[in-house]
């Protein structure tokens, strides 16, 4: 996932995606560049476009997170109702226990 984040890193800062600028970014993290692993991942980028494909990444990844809001909304309103709930049965049980106590 280093490699990746290393081509994005010089994509963001329009330097050139090579072998030698992915070393570079990599080894200044305190990772060890694979050499296999970099020529591979600068032969996988030759035909992708970056910006691209970062934001459909972006796109994707903002979608859960906006309605995981909702969930943990209806859930916060469905305690709230059944606190209510067991509100109403304890009054209700006292004053049984009035009547009949």
């Amino acid at each position: 996932m280093e490699y990746i984040y290393a081509a994005m890193l010089l994509h963001t800062t329009s330097q050139e995606i090579n072998e030698e600028n992915v070393k570079k970014v990599l080894e200044a993290a305190g990772a060890e560049a694979d050499d296999a692993r970099v020529k591979a991942l600068i032969a996988a980028l030759e035909d992708v476009d970056i910006e691209e494909a970062m934001e459909k990444t972006a796109v994707a990844a903002a979608a859960p997170a906006a309605g995981a809001a909702a969930p943990a909304e209806a859930a916060a309103e469905e305690e709230e109702e059944e606190e209510e709930e067991e509100e109403k049965e304890e009054e209700a049980a006292a004053g049984l226990g009035a009547l009949f106590g």
